[in-house]
C-alpha cells in the first residue's frame, strides 16, 4: 500500500511539474496557437480555485481531476514545438526549486462561476413553462 501512496505522489508531482511547464508555454512567443490555446485552457482549469464539477459529486467530482487534467497536459505538450517544452521545461523546473507553490488563476475561477450561473440559467428556461403549468 506504500508503494501506491508513493506512486501517486510522484504522478501529482509530476502534474504539478507539467503545469508549470505549460504555464510557461502559453507565455512563450514561439508557442502555435494551437497549443497555446489547450495550455491555456489547461492551466487556468488546473490553477482555478474551483473545479468545475465539484469534488463533492461522487465519481464525477473527481473524474476531471484525474482524467480531463491529464488528457489535456498530455495534448498540450504533444503539440508543443520539441525546443520551446525543452526551455518551459528548464524554466518550470528553477520557477518550482525557487518558489515552491502554484500561482492561483482568480481569473478562471470567476469563469467557472459564470459557466454555473449560464447553466442554472438555462435550466431555469428549460422549465419554466413546465413549472407554470404544474
Amino acid at each position: 500500500m506504500t508503494s501506491l501512496f508513493k506512486r501517486l505522489r510522484q504522478w501529482a508531482r509530476a502534474l504539478k511539474h507539467q503545469t508549470m511547464t505549460l504555464w510557461f508555454c502559453y507565455r512563450h512567443r514561439l508557442t502555435p496557437w494551437l497549443p497555446k490555446m489547450i495550455a491555456v485552457v489547461v492551466v487556468a482549469y488546473a490553477m482555478s480555485p474551483i473545479d468545475l464539477i465539484p469534488d463533492f459529486i461522487p465519481v464525477l467530482g473527481y473524474l476531471d481531476d484525474v482524467i480531463l487534467l491529464p488528457l489535456g497536459i498530455w495534448l498540450a505538450l504533444r503539440l508543443m514545438p520539441p525546443a520551446v517544452l525543452a526551455e518551459c521545461e528548464a524554466k518550470a523546473r528553477q520557477w518550482q526549486e525557487n518558489q515552491g507553490q502554484r500561482p492561483v488563476n482568480k481569473v478562471a475561477a470567476v469563469v467557472i462561476v459564470l459557466l454555473w450561473l449560464a447553466a442554472l440559467v438555462g435550466v431555469w428556461f428549460l422549465f419554466r413553462d413546465w413549472f407554470r403549468a404544474a
